[in-house]
Parts: structure tokens; C-alpha cells; sequence
């Protein structure tokens, strides 16, 4: 753990430091985004945040944080920090400042305190001016000054043992996930058990530039286990808070948020539990998880991550595949329900075996011939009822349109019939041949 800072007397504050190199970052104007901005959310664990126009002084605050070892609220709400680390009386060089924005009792701004100005506050922060930079703030909107607390522990070491259920969930969405693709149709770029390019080069601490990416490649393919495991527990299991939530729904939840980015996962469940919606999971998140009848959750938040799925602009070529991943993860999440064992799961050694898995496959799903297909034989038939009206006269015929749909659903039905006659004929020398009675047996699902 970092040693503690004590006095704005001493040694500059760590994350002070590191804020004073980001002087000068700013949002691009136009369509395109600073890219260390967009890594300012991955490092606080909103990787489903694209854009720099979203409001980052509070991402600012908690990677500079972060990254100088010291645990951050991870939300992107400016209030969070009213309750993070210890309050203060009085300024400190470093301390995290908070302030109201506007008579909105939800809205405010997040930054670093450098000194008093009269009735005014110079900061460091983001977002100020749509930059990095230095400004006086009025002491009069300031809510609270807080500093690190001793007992808060930094970041838990990448290799720290989480727990069963943890393992579990993991071996679930590594499933799910597979290994190496690079599909130039998807958004995500080049993927490696689930994680993508831009995860895993905020991972290693490394801007994507035309010149690092061959080398983000290589090492993306041929990422060792641990750090798979490594990335999954520090960028999405502790972020998502799943840990917090009863086994199944952090099944769930945890898929979510691999799939659909941490805060787009929280606003999912909240949207599922019929809490506002802000991507922040406090209390009453947690609380309300707690108390809902589960079964009714998982249902609520499927029927989310469809929805999510659905408005997608790129739903039409992996919607099948997304949709798919729901209903497993759903069931899975139904069996862990009813589960008699200690937290939903059974027990597992800490450190999962990640299968070196191939290529993504496709989702298969049940398929049927296509003579039992309603849609193409009425297809069929209305092309019928246009083409050979036409082609009647040329051959000599009088055919009406009447009378081709009257023969094409004929058609249909001796079709149906004879698959039907099919069938029943198979199930009758089924059990002419079966050698043992039917029974019933309990089938648990192990992830």
C-alpha cells in the first residue's frame, strides 16, 4: 500500500504529480476523439464510454489516482467523491475538491486543490474548458475537500485470489467469448478471449498508435493466462461490483459488463431493478438487488441486454450470435438460482486453466428444413399467383391467379402431412425399440 500522504508541508502528492503531466490534454473538436481521454474511462473502468464530449473530470481524477496507487470511486459522477477517503477543514495541496454545478442537486465538478485565491479556488482538473488545465472555482460552490484515508487499501494486486465464484463466472464468459478473432466487421477490433485491442493496451499502460499496434497485436495473441484472468478481475469483476450481488445475478451481471462495458452493464441492471438509471451501483442498487425476487431480475435484465443488443447499427450480422449469449447466460444464471450449494457454485482452485481456445465460432442454433417453413412456401406461392398468370397465355392456358393459390396451400397442407405422418411413424418405432423405461434424473450445470 502507498505510504500516506500527510501534509501539502511534504512531498508533493503523488497523483498531483501526474495530474501537472496531463496540462494541456484536450477534447478534439469535430468527430474524432483525443485518444488519452478516451483512456482516462478505461482506466477507471467505463470502456463502453467512446467519445471525449461525455463529461470526464471525475474519470480524470480517478486515473490520476489510480495510476499513482490509490484507490478511486470509479464512477463518473463528480459527487462520488463527497464520500470517498476522509473529509478535510481546510485546503491541502492535492486534496480532491468538490463542487456544485448549477442549482441541479445531482450535477458537479471534480478536481485538484492547489491553493486559495480570495473568495476563489484554483484547481487542476479535466474538463475544464474541455481541457486539462488550471482555473479559480468559487469558494462558495465548494461541498467538500476530501484526502486519501489510511485505511482505504490501494488497488488489490492483479493475482489475488477472488474467490469461487469468481472462477466460475469467468470460465463461463471465457466460454462464451473464445479465443483469437480479428473480424474487420467488428467494432471491437482485433479480440483475444474476449478482450479487445484498446482493454488490453490501457492494460500495459500503452497508447494506440499506428506504430504500437503490430506490437499490441502480437502480445493481445498470445496473452498469457494470468493476464486474461489479471484483466477480467481488475478492469470488470471489482469495477461492476458482481462480487456484491447474490451468485446468480453476478453471473449475469459480470457478462454484462465484458459485453456491453461496466457502466453500460450497471445502468442495465439498474434499468432491470427500476432504480435510476445513472451507471453509479450504490446502496440502493445493491439494496434493491437484494430484495427483488430474483427470477424476475434475470429476466428483466435479458430483456435489457436484448433491447441494448437490438438498437445496435451492427445487430443485422452478430445479432444472432449476441442473442444467444443472453439465453445461455440466463440459464446458467437460473440453474446457479437453484443451486443447493454455498453461493450457487461449486468449489474450484483460485487460479482457473484458460483453455487456449481457437478462432471465435459461430453460435449454432437449431436450424429446420425448409419445407416446414411457412414463410417460403407462402413466398412460393404468391410468386406463383404473379408468374404464371402471365405465362399462361404465351403456353396456351387459362390460369388464374385464384386458382394457383388454391393449388400451392393444397400443396402446403400434403406437405405438412406427410412430414407429420413422418414423425409419427418415427416416434411409434422409437418406442417400439426402446430397451429401457423413461426417468426422470436432476441435471446440475457446472461453469
Amino acid at each position: 500500500m502507498p505510504t500516506d500522504p500527510r501534509s501539502p508541508a511534504g512531498p508533493t502528492a503523488p497523483w498531483l504529480d501526474a495530474a501537472r503531466a496531463e496540462l494541456g490534454q484536450r477534447e478534439v473538436t469535430g468527430v474524432s476523439d483525443n485518444p488519452r481521454i478516451i483512456r482516462l474511462y478505461r482506466q477507471v473502468g467505463h470502456d463502453d464510454v467512446k467519445h471525449d464530449e461525455t463529461a470526464w473530470c471525475a474519470a480524470f481524477v480517478g486515473a490520476m489516482l489510480e495510476q499513482t496507487g490509490w484507490p478511486s470511486t470509479r464512477s463518473l459522477m463528480a459527487r462520488s467523491y463527497l464520500n470517498w477517503g476522509r473529509p478535510l477543514a481546510s485546503g491541502q495541496l492535492g486534496a480532491v475538491a468538490v463542487f456544485r454545478r448549477g442549482a441541479d442537486a445531482s450535477a458537479g465538478h471534480v478536481a485538484f486543490w492547489l491553493s486559495d485565491v480570495g473568495d476563489r479556488i484554483s484547481v487542476l482538473g479535466g474538463n475544464q474548458g474541455d481541457a486539462v488545465s488550471i482555473t479559480t472555482l468559487p469558494r462558495a460552490d465548494l461541498l467538500g475537500l476530501r484526502w486519501p484515508a489510511a485505511n482505504v487499501p490501494a488497488p488489490a494486486p492483479p493475482n489475488e485470489p477472488v474467490g469461487d465464484l469468481f472462477t466460475a463466472v469467468l470460465t463461463h464468459v471465457l466460454a462464451l467469448e473464445g479465443g483469437w478473432t480479428d473480424d474487420p466487421g467488428d467494432p471491437g477490433g482485433p479480440t483475444n478471449f474476449g478482450i479487445t485491442l484498446a482493454t488490453y493496451a490501457a492494460h500495459t499502460n500503452t497508447d494506440v498508435t499506428a506504430q504500437s499496434f503490430p506490437g499490441l497485436k502480437a502480445g493481445l495473441r498470445a496473452i498469457a493466462p494470468e493476464t486474461v484472468r489479471a484483466i477480467y478481475v481488475n478492469r470488470y469483476w471489482r469495477p461492476s461490483q458482481a462480487g456484491q450481488l447474490p451468485p446468480p445475478l453476478a453471473l449475469m451481471h459480470f457478462d454484462a459488463a465484458v459485453n456491453h462495458g461496466v457502466g453500460g452493464a450497471a445502468r442495465l441492471l439498474q434499468q432491470a431493478l427500476g432504480v435510476p438509471a445513472d451507471g453509479d451501483i450504490g446502496p440502493r442498487t445493491l439494496a434493491a438487488a437484494t430484495t427483488l425476487p430474483l427470477h424476475q431480475i434475470l429476466e428483466r435484465y435479458a430483456t435489457q441486454r436484448q433491447a441494448r443488443y437490438r438498437s445496435l447499427s451492427h445487430f443485422w450480422r452478430f445479432g444472432r450470435g449476441w442473442l444467444a449469449r443472453v439465453d445461455a447466460t440466463l440459464k446458467a444464471a437460473n440453474n446457479l438460482a437453484l443451486s443447493p450449494q454455498q453461493h450457487g457454485v461449486p468449489p474450484m482452485p483460485e487460479t482457473a486453466t484458460i483453455p487456449i481456445l481457437p478462432a471465435k465460432q459461430p453460435v449454432t442454433l437449431p436450424t429446420k428444413w425448409w419445407g416446414h417453413s411457412v414463410t417460403i412456401w407462402g413466398t412460393l406461392i404468391t410468386a406463383l399467383t404473379t408468374v404464371l398468370p402471365l405465362l399462361g397465355p404465351v403456353l396456351g392456358l387459362d390460369i388464374k391467379p385464384e386458382l394457383v393459390r388454391q393449388l400451392g396451400e393444397n400443396m402446403l397442407g400434403v406437405a405438412q402431412a406427410v412430414v407429420g405422418l413422418a414423425g409419427t411413424l418415427m416416434a411409434l418405432y422409437g418406442r417400439t425399440i426402446a430397451a429401457t423405461h423413461l426417468e426422470r434424473r436432476n441435471v446440475t450445470l457446472q461453469i
